[in-house]
């Protein structure tokens, strides 16, 4: 019989609009398939919580929407390809993933 990989129990942290709108608090904790990815981990959020689908990617295309940033271990994920590996210290529950709601700004 063939051998299911062991889900990873991945910590995230969401911006206040995105906690209201699925109704959860700071942070949750979601399973997810290897290889731990930005996108797999965004696939599982989704699947999760199905009101979050097209505000955090676009619903076509997948990319991320403009005004929200990912992050891992202090690190920007946020211009990564959506297959690119999560640090192990996010894989394994240790540190969250993050999704941050950019600000924009100007000259007053």
């Amino acid at each position: 019989m063939p051998r299911v990989p062991a889900m990873s129990q991945i910590r995230v942290q969401l911006p206040f609009h995105l906690r209201n709108l699925a109704q959860v608090g700071n942070e949750i904790t979601l399973e997810v398939p290897p290889p731990v990815t930005v996108g797999s981990v965004l696939d599982a959020l989704e699947a999760r919580y199905p009101m979050l689908r097209g505000t955090i990617r676009d619903h076509g295309t997948l990319k991320r929407r403009a005004f929200l940033r990912f992050f891992a271990c202090q690190e920007d994920f946020s211009l990564e390809p959506m297959e690119t590996p999560l640090p192990a210290a996010v894989a394994d529950g240790r540190e969250p993933f993050l999704v941050i709601g950019a600000i924009a700004g100007g000259k007053l």
